[in-house]
């Protein structure tokens, strides 16, 4: 058992006690074994080696007596050990791209739904004391399912998104996921960006959306979602072809600057794994447990301990 800290460390003081009593024992025992020999006789010597035993009883009746006053000190200092698990959970917002090249086929049926299928899948990993939310950027920004730890509400929602023909706001989408990440407060909190294509509308920049995701001590994870090679996703105007084009230094410098990781995509199987990456990759803080009760009970122990080797059947001393 590894202690992490107490809440009152000054009561640990009274710990110095305890030598205190030992010597105290010390000198008591010595001052009475000099006198005992100054009047020493017949009787005396036949006892000794009685006496000895009976030294070596108290010895351990003291120790006992001790680690019960021990314990109860620590326990009054209230200490605490970290278990391996968050206490208040932790902020999950997803933020996905749904810009009209969302809509390429090269995964099936197409992007959008592939990634809906992957992160259906990392929310489900969460915990019960997790909350999860959804953000989708396309021209501009909007909420999606609110912050909750009703999982099952914010799959329903997720199931719901579908693409639009807007253009992609990197920033906007960033800028508000953040916003949801810090709305309930007292949680680690993580975003987890995903996009298909260049920031090229919205009206926050990505590089004020990193600033303002590191002011927030905010981690953002970064999915790039292409196939190898040019990805058509439809034709202009005047009958030109369009392709999606993946800008990755964007994404890496997003994760770079904010502590989390980019992920690249290009297949359903490796989106699949890079949510299943994300959701074992979070880390959690540690929760610091109280354990005084551990000690006052230790400390009762003890006491009854010493009791029984006083006064009960197998009592020590005669």
């Amino acid at each position: 058992m590894i202690l992490s800290g107490f809440d009152s460390q000054i009561v640990l003081i009274a710990l110095l006690i305890l030598p205190g009593l030992y010597f105290l024992y010390r000198k008591i025992i010595s001052k009475k074994k000099k006198e005992a020999i100054k009047f020493s006789n017949l009787e005396f010597i036949k006892s000794a080696e009685a006496n000895k035993r009976k030294s070596h009883r108290d010895l351990w009746l003291l120790f006992i007596s001790l680690a019960a006053i021990g314990s109860m000190i620590v326990g009054f200092a209230n200490p605490h050990i970290p278990l391996a698990q968050s206490k208040e959970g932790v902020n999950v917002v997803l933020v996905i791209d749904v810009s009209g090249s969302m809509q390429a086929t090269d995964y099936k049926p197409d992007r959008l739904e592939a990634a809906k299928n992957s992160a259906k899948t990392l929310v489900e990993s969460l915990l019960p004391k997790d909350n999860a939310g959804i953000v989708i950027f396309g021209t501009g920004a909007t909420t999606a399912a609110y912050l909750s730890p009703n999982k099952d509400k914010v799959l329903e929602k997720l199931s719901n998104i579908a693409p639009t023909n807007g253009e992609t706001a990197i920033g906007d989408g960033l800028s508000l996921g953040i916003d949801m990440a810090t709305s309930i407060q007292n949680q680690k909190k993580v975003v987890i960006l995903l996009s298909d294509g260049v920031s090229n509308a919205g009206v926050i920049s990505t590089s004020e959306a990193i600033s303002f995701a590191k002011s927030n001590n905010i981690q953002v994870y970064t999915v790039g979602l292409g196939s190898k090679g040019k990805t058509l996703v439809g034709y202009d105007f005047f009958g030109s072809p369009q392709y999606a084009e993946l800008d990755e230094n964007t994404l890496k410098s997003i994760a770079d600057k904010t502590g989390g990781k980019y992920f690249k995509s290009v297949d359903i199987k490796t989106l699949n794994e890079i949510y299943q990456n994300i959701s074992s990759d979070i880390k959690r803080e540690t929760e610091e447990t109280n354990i005084k009760d551990w000690f006052f009970i230790a400390a009762l122990g003890f006491f009854f301990l010493q009791f029984y080797l006083r006064y009960g059947r197998g009592r020590i001393i005669q």
